[in-house]
């Protein structure tokens, strides 16, 4: 039967509900809401690679980026509402609502790993410029997160247009305002903000001094206010002036508020965090106020799981509801330019009662417990030193290459964004003083990371806590390290010895490092890379996977101008030359290599230089020769003598592909195990099935047994659905094993450990949602349905507890796109015999076709009652 009366425009009702605040909105009358987000992580990428090794804390992710975007990022730019019946009835883009800024960092490391989040991001900041009058809701923000009060001059400067580039370079506009790292702020840090054109700054209400209205021609000299103890009013902005009598202006979030978002429980349900907003909301019938919070944007997901469900609810329903205006600070300033100007307490940051002490003095913040943070100044001190010294080699050695060294480093960011060998050109030709050779080219680059690193080793993070051998501490000491190698490799200066005897001042609470200079040379010095190492790690992976004549390795070029492989009993050679060029500094080199395994984990690994093709001949065919003997000795022998002392093993692999390595290597072992208990298990089912039949607790040997033999199946079984791919009977006949196999499991009461087992069925899940959806078959459909329901099932069968997340996505986006309106046309022309306009697709699908397609919808937790019923 057709859709009842009403029903179209349900659907479509259901389709626009999360944008009932799309037209523009040139006035800000009543009570406005803005609710910021601070989105930061702290850069955790390798110096030498450019990229983040896993980090075994966020198990079972890579690293901490990849855990926070699956628990914020992503959920925040598909944020969900659900009715009673946990279905979802929208999905809320979260970014287009809230005000937010993004570290410049991590915006790098999203647009690297999720290009379909960063471009949601990108998208709602477009979304709310057209809806709030061309005022967009994404703001800039100082680089790095450095701490701008306790900066240079010309550091401020690099640190502010870094990220107004940055922004401008991925929002396509100029911000008007930013986010400054721990809102920590003074004077000078405002007039710099003010030269480079930033317009209004958030602050936390403790950092207000003095407050009053704006002079007038009816009152030229109003009274000043003391709002020193957090009293100043943040429902209004502020206009901040330096002493040039040029200004800036500046919000206060609204601190209790932002406190209670953090630590209490108004997060968890809509009503409570509208209710606890009305609370602020003042009754004396201005005609406009501003209620605005900001909090850390992981809070949102992260920090208190499924709160960004709570922020998409308040914002399409909760606070229209109210008849609230969600707006963004640079909207509401356009509407409401300021009435009140403030004053600043001198130097102040939201995070430390002490001013700005938390990052270079033992000051307490950031505490707790036992711990002192005695080596926060000896830190500060250090870093101070070794820039000033960077300084002397920039100005002496860029002095040579640029015309300008500091405006080249200010312009550098455009490189960072972009390292393509012709921008790179483009950048060199601009900004060199004369036509730079290869050799001044790689020094003029080389210079200019020097740079970079010197700012990232200011990262606040590195102060934030209580002790200097946490990995935030390490890692900006790391930065130092690799601004130290460069400054060596272009100027020939030694600074690391000097750096680590003042590291000394630096006491550590950890007894085992005892300072700053232990944590350097255990956590610092031993993670370093050359490109030894990286050449070494070429050769050695080259002997588990087939090389490509030209490959990425992390941020090196490697180009293969010969490789030989040869294999003698149990022994494997391989000798090769290779290039490798980086990509950031493109420095070059060409390495002889061979690599020696001896079974097992023994490699023998050594790099030369490339001495010409004569030489490398020769070499190849004194090691081929000794590998002839079969003895391991004789090879080794004979590499020590043409190589000399220095090899690599496979500890010296980077850690992914040394893990990788690790698991093809106890494949096999794994494999007669797997043999080994999956024979125990056959010889043992009766009397394991009469165990549990009769509800006793079956012999532990036994039972593991089972689960070893059932999970190694399963795994095997999983493996070759996957590799199934179009033969659908194939694919049909694994299903039907794997479900043999978790009932099996479950009559015998065993936990399967299937590690690959979650993430493949979700790839395949998605995989065949999507073809059903996008290629629609009339003729299979309904076994493409039965397929996707029935790999959901196994999922569950199996207890991977699978992530739906993405195909929910996915069906809701096609169930207004694509199935809703071929439902409404279908049954709009079937009951009009007088016209014949349906689409062929509409055509092919019949009546109950289309109820199994909504009724799939039920299964993946969307409401499709609507059209269902």
């Amino acid at each position: 039967m057709p859709f009842p009366d009403g029903r179209a425009a349900l659907a479509d009702r259901a389709n626009n509900e999360v944008t009932n605040q799309a037209l523009p909105q040139k006035v800000a009358t009543g009570v406005c809401v803005t609710v910021h987000g601070h989105f930061y992580q702290p850069p955790r990428e390798n110096p030498y690679l450019d990229a983040i090794e896993r980090q075994a804390g966020a198990t079972p992710f890579h690293d901490w980026n990849e855990r926070i975007h699956h628990e914020c990022y992503r959920p925040n730019a598909f944020a969900r509402i659900l009715n009673d019946r946990g279905e979802i009835v929208g999905v809320v883009n979260n970014y287009e609502y809230l005000s937010f800024n993004i570290g410049p960092t991590l915006m790098t490391w999203l647009e690297r790993h999720d290009v379909e989040v960063y471009q949601r991001i990108l998208e709602a900041d477009r979304k709310s410029c057209d809806r709030l009058n061309g005022h967009g809701n994404a703001i800039a923000q100082a680089y790095n997160h450095m701490i701008l009060p306790l900066a240079n001059e010309r550091d401020k400067y690099t640190q502010i247009r870094w990220g107004t580039a940055d922004f401008r370079s991925r929002f396509g506009r100029d911000p008007e305002g930013m986010w400054l790292a721990e809102t920590a702020v003074d004077y000078p840090t405002l007039e710099v903000l003010i030269a480079e054109g930033i317009k209004f700054i958030i602050l936390a209400p403790s950092q207000a001094e003095r407050a009053r209205e704006l002079p007038t021609e009816h009152n030229p000299d109003p009274e000043w206010h003391e709002v020193g103890g957090s009293q100043i009013d943040p429902t209004r902005p502020y206009r901040c002036y330096i002493p040039s009598g040029e200004f800036i202006d500046i919000f206060f979030y609204d601190g209790p508020i932002s406190r209670d978002m953090g630590f209490s429980d108004v997060l968890f349900n809509s009503g409570h965090l509208a209710g606890r907003i009305g609370q602020a909301v003042r009754g004396d019938h201005r005609p406009s106020q501003l209620i605005s919070v900001a909090t850390d944007g992981e809070t949102f997901g992260h920090h208190k799981g499924g709160t960004e469900k709570t922020l998409a609810y308040a914002f399409v329903k909760e606070f229209p509801k109210h008849g609230w205006t969600v707006t963004n600070f640079a909207h509401y300033l356009s509407v409401h330019p300021p009435t009140w100007e403030v004053i600043l307490k001198p130097v102040t940051a939201w995070s430390c009662s002490h001013g700005v002490n938390r990052w270079q003095d033992d000051c307490g913040c950031g505490g707790g417990g036992l711990w002192h943070q005695k080596w926060r100044r000896p830190l500060r001190n250090t870093l101070n030193w070794l820039r000033d010294k960077l300084i002397e080699v920039y100005e002496t050695e860029g002095g040579k290459l640029f015309e300008d060294p500091w405006r080249v480093r200010d312009e550098y960011i455009t490189v960072i964004r972009d390292r393509s060998s012709d921008n790179i050109d483009r950048f060199l030709k601009r900004y060199a003083s004369h036509q730079l050779s290869r050799e001044e080219q790689v020094d003029a680059l080389r210079l200019l990371e020097m740079q970079r690193h010197t700012l990232l080793m200011y990262t606040s993070c590195g102060w934030f806590f209580e002790e200097i051998s946490r990995p935030e501490g390490v890692q900006i000491l790391r930065y130092a390290a690799r601004a130290i190698e460069l400054a060596g490799d272009v100027a020939g200066v030694q600074l690391e010895r000097s750096f680590i005897q003042r590291l000394v001042q630096a006491p550590s609470n950890v007894e085992f490092f005892t300072n700053g200079a232990n944590v350097y040379r255990q956590l610092v010095q031993t993670a370093q890379i050359n490109l030894k190492q990286v050449a070494a790690h070429y050769a050695m992976s080259s002997l588990f996977r087939s090389y490509a004549p030209e490959t990425q390795i992390y941020c090196y070029q490697a180009k293969q101008l010969d490789y030989q492989l040869q294999r003698m009993g149990s022994l494997t050679l391989a000798v090769g030359q290779l290039q490798l060029v980086s990509d950031i500094t493109r420095e070059s080199v060409h390495y002889t290599f061979a690599v020696l395994h001896l079974g097992g984990w023994d490699f023998h690994c050594c790099i030369q230089p490339f001495n010409g093709r004569r030489a490398y001949t020769k070499l190849k065919e004194k090691l081929f020769e000794a590998l002839e003997q079969a003895s391991a000795a004789h090879a080794i022998l004979a590499m020590v003598k043409l190589f000399g002392e220095q090899s690599f093993s496979l500890q010296n692999l980077f850690a992914e592909e040394r893990h990788r390595i690790m698991a093809l290597l106890t494949q096999e072992t794994l494999m007669r195990v797997d043999q080994l208990y999956t024979q125990v298990y056959r010889d043992n089912y009766g009397v394991l099935m009469a165990f549990h039949r009769d509800e006793l607790p079956a012999p532990q040997e036994l039972q593991v047994a089972a689960e070893v033999a059932l999970s190694h199946r399963c795994t095997v079984g999983l493996r070759a659905l996957e590799q199934a791919n179009g033969d659908k009977q194939l694919a049909l006949a694994q299903i039907v094993e794997l479900e043999a196999i978790a009932t099996e499991a479950t009559h015998l009461r065993c936990h399967l450990n299937v590690a690959e087992g979650k993430a493949t069925l979700e790839r395949l899940i998605l995989r065949s949602l999507w073809k059903l959806l996008h290629d629609v078959d009339s003729v299979n459909l309904e076994a493409d349905i039965e397929r996707v329901e029935r790999l959901i099932e196994l999922g569950n069968q199996l207890h991977l507890g699978l992530s739906l997340a993405r195909c929910q996505e996915l069906y809701f986006n096609c169930l207004h796109s694509q199935i809703v309106p071929r439902c409404l046309n279908a049954q709009t022309h079937a009951d009009d015999p007088f016209t014949n306009v349906c689409t062929e697709a509409d055509k092919q699908l019949n009546p109950h076709q289309m109820k199994q397609l909504l009724r799939l919808g039920q299964k993946l937790a969307v409401d499709v009652s609507p059209w269902l019923e």
